[in-house]
């Protein structure tokens, strides 16, 4: 199937930091193409992979679990990892369970986490009859492109696919029994005028994670997909700053113990 205009996936080899854009579900890399150019023009190689059943026609999705998805955000960590000396996780959404998920598995392989509007629990209380509708109903309207600023447009699905959602629904109850093992520094960026996930998923997140370096950031002018709305610059700068933070104090480390040794 030809790609959604703007769903390629993402690759730029830059410095020896590295930074992965996970984007949400039934989105595509479109989402999150401006922050990850940022990066780049901060220095940083980048990785920004279009999640499997993505970017195409949500049929394509119906096929694929999370188990998959995870699975090509892991690669283009493991890749990332390889060329990089330290990698930092963006993620949008469903790609903040993810990223959650990878932090879980990589432990301090994950420099640090970028979460925009994580979306980690089911805010609909019919999600419960997912197991049984999903085989009678293909699918039902979607949730992409829920964005205040005028003439921005989320490249995603207009259905959801109920098998990808019923998947959907087990990656988030394995990422919340792992939310207490994620160590890691915390940049959480939250919409409060949020229509697709519930503030009660931030909230989820800041009271399980164990990590203590954890910074929160209120998107006072955004809806959901924050990275293509009014805040989508305060969302750049912070993360850079971020990242810029960590970077320079793993390497004022690093030379620390070469003039030790």
């Amino acid at each position: 199937m030809p790609l959604l205009p703007g769903a390629d996936p993402y690759h730029h080899r830059g410095g020896p930091v590295g930074v992965l854009f996970v984007h949400g579900f039934t989105g595509s890399p479109q989402s999150l193409r401006p922050w990850a150019d940022r990066a780049v023009a901060a220095g940083h190689t980048v990785s920004l992979p279009l999640l499997p059943g993505h970017g195409t026609r949500w049929q394509d999705m119906q096929a694929t679990r999370w188990e998959d998805w995870y699975a090509e955000a892991d690669r283009a960590f493991r890749e990332l990892s390889e060329q990089c000396e330290q990698v930092f996780v963006c993620a949008l959404s469903m790609g903040s369970s993810l990223a959650l998920h990878l932090a879980a598995r990589h432990g301090e392989a994950v420099a640090g986490l970028v979460l925009v509007n994580p979306s980690v629990r089911s805010d609909n209380p019919a999600s419960v009859l997912l197991p049984v509708l999903r085989h009678v109903l293909p699918s039902l309207p979607g949730v992409a492109n829920d964005i205040a600023l005028p003439g921005s447009t989320e490249v995603g699905y207009d259905r959801v696919p109920l098998h990808a959602a019923w998947s959907l629904g087990r990656l988030w109850r394995t990422v919340q029994a792992e939310l207490p093992t994620v160590r890691q520094p915390v940049l959480l960026a939250r919409s409060p005028q949020d229509h697709v996930v519930s503030p009660a998923n931030s909230e989820l997140v800041l009271a399980r994670i164990s990590s203590t370096d954890v910074t929160e950031l209120l998107l006072e002018r955004s809806y959901h997909v924050a990275t293509l709305d009014h805040d989508a610059e305060l969302i750049f700068e912070a993360s850079l700053d971020f990242i810029r933070r960590l970077a320079r104090t793993g390497a004022e480390e690093a030379s620390a113990e070469n003039h030790q040794g």
